[in-house]
């Protein structure tokens, strides 16, 4: 298959999903920090009876939590993030006594404090920053036998800073229409789709390098196209196997990891679909120089299309 001649459409393709996220993350601001970088407290409540989440909301309201963030786990729990509380009893107990003789309890209870939450954030942006460099340097070196290695190390940073906006992105409309927030476990399900966005990259650019020492003699974009079709069924089946991991878990896994592996989803896709799509013809594009080209193409339809 010619994969590379469509890499108009691949790009046009990330586009429309890049943009509507760029636009949320811009108006809302960014995506909805959870408790982890805001500082406050979360408890998750469990009643002996099922209860409707409006009456849960207006009870919360009456006794000084109009803000509280409630989301239900089942008939008769819910997670319920308010402001910074001394103990779960500051909840119990006088909901308790609203919903009497239903008898309330507290199945979890987390505090993390403004500062903690801050050196939270601060560190994971070290940690994102120092993942990206290192698997720069590493691309570099391992494909330091091939003319430009550090176009290889750059169009693998670009692949992976896609596969994050994608996510990011996803999460800020799921932020600001349905209340999805993000925490530690987001940060953590991110870094793990850095790194499996840059190993299935690595493999089509592996079989890329061997197969320009091996056919010296043969254009750039037709060896892409080989490489990519000789890594597509490898590519596919581990993305697959993956999904299908991840499917068994979400169905049947508990409600505290559901974020992190709706990130991981997220992320297997776009990186199977970034290793091929733009990774690669990122690398073609600066290879060959065809920007310009394909610029200058698109100006001569418009005129003609114009005249």
């Amino acid at each position: 298959m010619d994969f590379v001649s469509k890499r108009p459409w691949f790009f046009l393709i990330s586009l429309v999903v890049l943009v509507p996220g760029i636009v949320f993350l811009v108006i809302a601001p960014g995506v909805k920090p959870g408790i982890d970088f805001t500082g406050g407290s979360a408890t998750t409540i469990e009643f002996s009876e099922p209860i409707e989440q409006d009456n849960l909301r207006t009870e919360l309201a009456a006794f000084g939590h109009p803000d509280a963030i409630i989301q239900r786990i089942d008939e008769a729990a819910f997670f319920v993030r308010t402001k910074e509380l001394s103990g779960a009893i500051e909840l119990t107990d006088p909901l308790g006594e609203a919903f009497a003789p239903i008898i309330v309890d507290a199945r979890a209870f987390d505090l993390v404090s403004p500062v903690v939450a801050f050196e939270t954030v601060r560190n994971a942006l070290w940690a994102v920053l120092a993942a990206a460099i290192g698997i720069f340097l590493y691309v570099w070196w391992a494909f330091r036998n091939v003319p430009s290695p550090f176009r290889y190390g750059t169009a693998a940073i670009v692949a992976l800073l896609h596969d994050a906006m994608v996510v990011l992105g996803i999460f800020a409309i799921l932020g600001e229409l349905f209340e999805v927030e993000v925490n530690t476990m987001f940060l953590i399900a991110l870094l793990t789709v850095i790194g499996y966005s840059v190993n299935d990259t690595i493999v089509v650019f592996d079989r890329l390098r061997e197969n320009i020492l091996l056919n010296p003699n043969r254009g750039l974009e037709e060896i892409a196209n080989l490489s990519i079709s000789q890594t597509l069924g490898r590519s596919l089946n581990t993305s697959l196997t993956l999904l299908f991991t991840l499917l068994a878990l979400l169905l049947f896994g508990g409600t505290t990891i559901r974020g992190f592996l709706w990130v991981l989803a997220i992320g297997v896709v776009a990186g199977t679909y970034s290793s091929i799509a733009i990774a690669t013809q990122v690398l073609i594009v600066w290879e060959t120089r065809s920007f310009g080209r394909f610029f200058s193409r698109s100006r001569a339809v418009e005129q003609v299309e114009a005249g």
